[in-house]
């Protein structure tokens, strides 16, 4: 075992020998976390936080009957790469009874960046064409082809997009570019992807690849609007193209009423890509597919992708969310937090929004009603007094003004009423405070935290999260311009 270091030694050590992208929660205060539990984490000075972003440790952190057949299976037989693995077989044939018929096929990798990209790579195999559609502000992951479908990765990079990527809009009815009081709002953003394949077809080439989320994280917890995927999916078919519900986040019984979130809108992929909540945190991901499709291509491989620890752990998974009637548990658990937010919003101005699905939710938080305007002042105040309250939460979306709570399914009801107690007595404390008093920047560091942090850092504090210069919320197109500019 490593000699146990201070707060401060692990933190001159990430700034020294880390990139300045790595980013961290809570830039100017960091925790440092060192044992987790179930739906709680713990710092170095024994301070337990109530966990609501974890969506990583889908079934609960360090949950007793996954980390015994971990260490079980760890004993006996790590990797057995190019041999019978009777573990990666059963797995495969236990996740593959969660997905309609035709989906029958799994590809093992270790990450939902390895998942999605081998599913562009079937994807343009099987229809042999290289464009591909993808949703403004979302994210598929860090290599290769899949920062190319990622307009929240590459506009915020180089503002460049290749002339083969076609970037529709986000299907958000709350602030996007319809709205949900507009009639046949999802056929009107299911046009723009009709559009996209029009403007391909008019330079003599067709779509291979639709990618989507059907519960869309990154861009702030959208629901996409009824009917919207499916005549998507429609279009691309008929175009001759593939359609790729990335499930990477959201899968697994998450959403509550359906194992997978596309099912939530009568749809059926040709590709699933999972990741994050297979093994609990341990490195796992999965493509699925088509006999056909999985066919179009002539050789993989993946080393470590489906190594016995790692199905073991993912049967394991299965077996918890199984016993502890987990889905059963996001539905209703994520309808107390739905139904409290809700509750709650009128009284505050500067909640604009509620949405999600089953432990999926995202408070909209705005600068009035009327007008919608992205708060992200308040959103990161919020995330610091929620802090200071020993609860977890993140801001997410373009402005990082949607409050984001996606805990592991172990969260409570209990756990769902005391988030929203907080949060309401919080939030109630900002609004009394006049916006020419509120400092972004300035946080109180909270308990677990050494005071002189800061002063110790003698760096700007975005070089720590790779965020300089992310205060400049009221010019948001200085950083990020619109898919109509990057197409």
């Amino acid at each position: 075992m490593p000699e146990k270091q201070s707060f401060q030694e692990t933190l001159d050590m990430r700034i020294s020998y880390m990139g300045r992208p790595c980013k961290l929660h809570y830039a100017e205060a960091p925790l440092k976390i060192t044992k987790a539990s179930r739906q709680y984490m713990y710092d170095d000075s024994g301070n337990e936080y109530l966990d609501c972003v974890s969506n990583i440790s889908h079934v609960g952190h360090c949950h007793p009957h996954i980390v015994t057949m971990g260490q079980q299976q760890m004993a006996k037989l790590t990797t057995c790469f190019g041999f019978l693995n009777e573990a990666q077989s059963t797995y495969a044939q236990r996740l593959c009874e969660t997905l309609p018929d035709k989906l029958c096929v799994c590809y093992f990798l270790n990450s939902g960046s390895e998942a999605n990209d081998l599913a562009l790579r079937l994807a343009r195999q099987y229809t042999k064409q290289k464009d591909i559609i993808c949703i403004d502000h979302t994210f598929h992951g860090n290599i290769g082809l899949v920062m190319d479908v990622s307009p929240h990765t590459f506009k915020e990079e180089t503002n460049e997009k290749k002339d083969n990527i076609h970037v529709v809009p986000c299907p958000d009815t709350y602030r996007g570019k319809y709205r949900e009081t507009e009639p046949d709002v999802g056929y009107k953003y299911a046009m723009e992807i009709q559009r996209a394949i029009d403007k391909a077809e008019s330079k003599g080439r067709k779509v291979g690849a639709f990618i989507h989320e059907p519960l869309i994280s990154t861009a702030g917890v959208i629901v996409p609007p009824p009917g919207y995927l499916q005549m998507a999916y429609s279009y691309v078919r008929e175009a001759g193209g593939v359609c790729i519900a990335d499930e990477i986040a959201n899968g697994l019984g998450r959403v509550g009423d359906h194992c997978w979130s596309f099912q939530a809108h009568g749809v059926v992929p040709d590709i699933v890509t999972c990741g994050k909540p297979l093994g609990n945190g341990h490195p796992m991901a999965l493509v699925i597919t088509s006999r056909e499709i999985a066919d179009s291509i002539s050789f993989f491989a993946s080393t470590c992708g489906g190594n016995p620890v790692s199905c073991t752990i993912g049967i394991a998974v299965l077996d918890v969310i199984q016993n502890e009637k987990l889905m059963s548990s996001a539905k209703f658990v994520g309808r107390t937090l739905l139904e409290g937010f809700r509750a709650i919003m009128a009284k505050h101005p500067n909640i604009g929004d509620v949405r999600g699905m089953g432990m999926v939710v995202g408070v909209d938080m705005v600068e009035d009603k009327d007008s919608r305007k992205p708060a992200p002042e308040i959103a990161e105040k919020l995330t610091y007094k929620l802090k200071q309250e020993r609860i977890i939460i993140s801001a997410r979306g373009p402005e990082k003004n949607v409050m984001q709570i996606q805990p592991p399914l172990c969260f409570t009801i209990e756990n769902a009423r005391h988030l929203i107690n907080v949060f309401d007595r919080v939030l109630t404390e900002i609004e009394a405070d006049p916006p020419t008093k509120r400092q972004p920047k300035t946080h109180s560091l909270g308990p677990g935290v050494s005071s002189n942090v800061l002063g110790m850092l003698q760096i700007p504090l975005g070089a720590l999260t790779g965020d300089l210069g992310s205060d400049d919320f009221d010019e948001p197109s200085a950083k990020r311009r619109r898919y109509e500019d990057l197409d």
